[in-house]
């Protein structure tokens, strides 16, 4: 679509004028307030259904328009910094297993569907806890039972103690509470068509374009300073940096590039590096002869340079990881060490699997910048061993789609989390999420080794046994080769000279800037 910027924010601002008479709530479409314009680096969504947002551009988007009983300060990734979001205040019972929260009253959904409630406050945690309905079920497995003790307060009882529960329960993945009556009614069009209680509500969305929010003028924590938000979908780099260039577009998503950042910063764009760093990790995925063999499993993990990797990334943008476990999460321990790069023994540990000529294995990759110029690299040195990577290059939904599939002998695969050693442990590496289970989450390699030992930390109430269960899970699965730790690759992004976020950016679990109620825009800077 090339419109030229006043026509293009001409048209923004049409749309949502027709909007706001055909029975939206209180969304302000006056010309007096802006619409922001965020590019993300996806093609299109696949769904804004919170329970279900597991893509790097769906995520930001729902963040905008959903909230958690807490909530991570604006700006932060730091557990320590949860604070009282639809709860203005709970309390945990001393053993951690039963916990109250008071929900704010007046609290409205978007569209009409009237005030929050406790009752929407269980359906929306119960939801989360159904495989059928969530796809972050397994963080949820805790609870016990969840209940309404009246209109605005809900008791959530636990299994076994759970330290960490709040993290669960906060402005992220899972923890988002939906409109009950909206998500029965809506079923499986939710995703489609998402009702909040956030800051901006949903407009449209027109495939492979845009995505448009409006503003939510009744929004419990004030008007909204924007109008709306724009998420065009620019997934070309270059037509996406163009856009940004031109004013087209007010916060965009930079290359994840060392050599990217640094010509950015020459040119005076202002760019935005903060936390968490999305870790990188190659899952080997065992259900894919000759992967079933452990030799062939060590000889990938030979062949890989993680030192050359890190400095083709960057030193700004890239952290090596020490452990399969992420970068600063609690439960981390390198003590392990790091597997080798050894071409020779790489080589040699094939033939002892029975492949002295080497082999070849199908993998899909994404198109996106982010991962295929490292894959490209990784095919480089698995070559120089023998390993073959037959690399079939796909846009990232269906990437997503066929990694799910069990159809990439490797998924390169990078995420952020919640940073506890459980909730990482718990989706990549406990056989309960493995691809085609009941509980499927991102277990790529169809790792089992470590079962025991992830199960038995979940429920252990002793913070020092809890730690040496973790450090055993950690050694299994390095020395069961389920999958090679690569790197954390930290988030960026660029932003004009007239965007103030309204907070200081340092982090955001759902990786983009946060745009909160405070967040402005100045047109004419850049």
């Amino acid at each position: 679509m090339n419109l030229s910027i006043s026509t293009f924010r001409a048209s923004v601002l049409a749309t949502l004028l027709v909007l706001s008479g055909a029975g939206m709530p209180a969304h302000s479409q006056t010309a007096t307030r802006p619409t922001l314009v965020v590019s993300p680096t996806n093609a299109d969504i696949a769904t804004l259904d919170p329970h279900r947002a597991t893509a790097f551009g769906d995520k930001g988007i729902v963040s905008s328009i959903f909230d958690g009983l807490v909530r991570f300060a604006p700006g932060s990734a730091d557990p320590k910094t949860l604070e009282a979001d639809l709860a203005e205040k709970w309390e945990a019972a001393p053993n951690n297993k039963t916990w109250t929260f008071h929900l704010r009253k007046g609290v409205q959904f978007h569209g009409g569907y009237g005030e929050l409630k406790a009752a929407d406050v269980v359906y929306s945690l119960q939801r989360a806890a159904d495989p059928k309905r969530s796809s972050f079920a397994a963080n949820f497995v805790v609870m016990a039972k969840v209940e309404a003790l009246d209109d605005y307060t809900v008791r959530v009882i636990l299994k076994y103690p759970d330290a960490g529960f709040l993290g669960r329960v906060s402005n992220y993945h899972g923890g988002n509470i939906v409109s009950k009556a909206a998500a029965e009614k809506l079923g499986d069009r939710f995703g489609q068509s998402p009702i909040g209680t956030g800051a901006f509500a949903f407009s449209d969305h027109v495939t492979q374009q845009h995505v448009r929010l409006v503003a939510n003028d009744a929004y419990f924590r004030g008007k909204p300073k924007l109008a709306g938000i724009t998420f065009r979908m620019i997934s070309a780099d270059s037509a996406r940096e163009l856009a940004f260039a031109s004013g087209e577009v007010d916060v965009a998503a930079g290359k994840r590039e060392q050599r990217w950042v640094e010509r950015a910063a020459k040119r005076g764009t202002k760019v935005d590096i903060f936390e968490p760093a999305e870790f990188r990790t190659l899952f080997i995925n065992r259900s894919i002869k000759p992967l079933d063999n452990v030799k062939v499993r060590q000889a990938i993990a030979a062949a890989v340079n993680v030192d050359e990797i890190i400095r083709f990334v960057g030193k700004d943008v890239a952290d090596k990881g020490c452990s399969v476990i992420p970068n600063g999460y609690v439960g981390e321990d390198c003590s392990v060490g790091q597997y080798t790069y050894d071409v020779e023994r790489a080589r040699a540990l094939l033939a002892e699997a029975g492949h002295p000529n080497g082999i070849s294995l199908n993998v899909v990759v994404s198109s996106v910048a982010a991962q295929l110029p490292i894959m490209e690299v990784i095919q480089a040195q698995l070559g120089k061993a023998g390993i073959k990577l037959n690399m079939e290059v796909v846009d990232h939904a269906t990437y997503q789609a066929k990694s799910r599939q069990d159809q990439s002998a490797i998924v390169f695969y990078g995420a952020a989390r919640f940073p506890n050693a459980d909730y990482w442990l718990t989706e990549f590496y406990d056989s309960a999420a493995a691809i085609g289970a009941p509980g499927a989450m991102s277990n790529f390699a169809h790792c089992s080794i470590a079962d025991a030992e992830i199960r038995q930390a979940r429920v252990e109430p002793d913070a020092t046994r809890q730690l040496a269960l973790w450090k055993q899970a950690q050694t299994k699965i390095h020395e069961d080769v389920c999958g090679i730790p690569l790197f954390g690759l930290k988030q960026v992004w660029t932003h004009g000279d007239g965007v103030n976020y309204g907070y200081k950016l340092t982090g955001a679990l759902n990786l983009q800037p946060a745009i909160t109620e405070a967040t402005t825009v100045t047109r004419g800077a850049r």
